[in-house]
């Protein structure tokens, strides 16, 4: 996948400018009036990036909609990859999953999995969803899944997120690059969030919260880490890591599979081999069967994979028995509070 990527980014780098502008102008459009913006009768708070791929969202969806728990939020989410096309697609009404990961995609349903209570929705135009959250849910608070370049919604709290280890990735705006758009975007974020911060790290951390200091002085750097909790069985029950298997047969289909394997070795889980597949995997019976393969001689006990891999696979389909990493975001009361406080400030 990144020998394609290195290729798209080489032969795609002449028409930089050209995409670049394209999104200044539209950015600039939405400032001035010429195209529309809608607002909610409620808080909105983005979570998005400046650079394709992954950069933790989810899981800090996740843990904001646990903060804001009081204010009955409901996620919004594009849904890219789900089979849902309605206008409005209720993956959880709060009380029930009602999509598969394949109709609803695979953040939106890993965001349900993980949020019980709470009303997830995905919706191609987020106004449509959060009013809809509002109207029948009853939402006091709208959190938009991958939002920041959704400019047709007006929001309270634009949070934007890096991943310490990739941070903007090759620096250049697609199609010669990771950066959905020109640097100076940066200017509509109310605060920049580094993911996955840990001890191995923590320098590069404190380098890149300086150069964003220096670049946006007025936009706070929060930082997060992103924990191992526990293995998560096939019938969803949950395990210490550290009573799990001895050795496992790794695999996933995300955007980052590094940060995936990192994590694997911060939970001091050992892997007999690790295969990757492409980016939102169906695992359909071809995957499948080239894992049994790539894993026949393979001396491990069981298979483990991310939380968004394991809901599109059916474990019996498997050799071997299958968990799940499951991963949380752990922040610090500075970032909490500039969270409520805003929130409060702006209602």
């Amino acid at each position: 996948m990144s020998e394609y990527l290195n290729l798209l980014y080489t032969f795609g780098r002449p028409f930089s400018p050209i995409y670049s502008l394209a999104m200044s102008l539209r950015e600039v459009f939405y400032k001035k009036g010429l195209f529309k913006q809608n607002r909610l009768p409620v808080p909105v708070v983005s979570v998005g990036n400046l650079t394709m791929g992954g950069t933790g969202k989810t899981p800090l969806t996740i843990y904001l909609a646990r903060l804001l728990a009081d204010r009955r939020p409901v996620v919004v989410s594009r849904g890219y990859g789900g089979k849902a096309k309605e206008k409005i697609n209720v993956v959880s009404n709060g009380n029930k999953v009602l999509l598969s990961a394949s109709e609803a995609g695979d953040e939106p349903y890993c965001i349900a999995k993980n949020l019980p209570g709470m009303p997830v929705l995905t919706s191609r135009n987020r106004f449509d969803g959060g009013h809809y959250a509002v109207e029948n849910f009853g939402s006091g608070a709208i959190i938009l899944d991958d939002g920041f370049q959704h400019l047709s919604l007006q929001r309270d709290l634009n949070l934007v997120l890096f991943k310490v280890n990739t941070f903007l990735g090759n620096n250049r705006v697609f199609p010669g690059g990771d950066m959905r758009e020109p640097l100076k975007a940066l200017k509509r974020a109310d605060a920049f969030v580094l993911t996955c911060v840990d001890v191995e790290n923590r320098k590069r951390a404190e380098a890149i919260e300086r150069a964003l200091n220096k670049k946006f002085p007025a936009i706070p750097v929060f930082m997060t880490e992103y924990r191992a909790v526990a293995l998560v069985g096939a019938d969803g029950g949950q395990i210490p890591v550290e009573n799990g298997p001895e050795s496992f047969y790794g695999f996933c289909g995300l955007a980052n599979p590094a940060s995936f394997k990192r994590s694997l070795s911060l939970a001091g889980i050992d892997t007999n081999g690790f295969l990757v597949f492409r980016d939102h995997c169906p695992y359909m019976k071809p995957e499948i069967d080239f894992l049994h393969k790539q894993s026949k001689n393979s001396e491990a006990q069981a298979y483990i994979t991310s939380e968004k891999d394991m809901v599109k696979i059916n474990p019996a389909k498997l050799s071997r028995p299958l968990y799940a990493l499951k991963m949380e975001v752990v922040a610090d009361k500075h970032f909490d509070n500039f969270v409520l406080e805003k929130l409060q400030q702006q209602r």
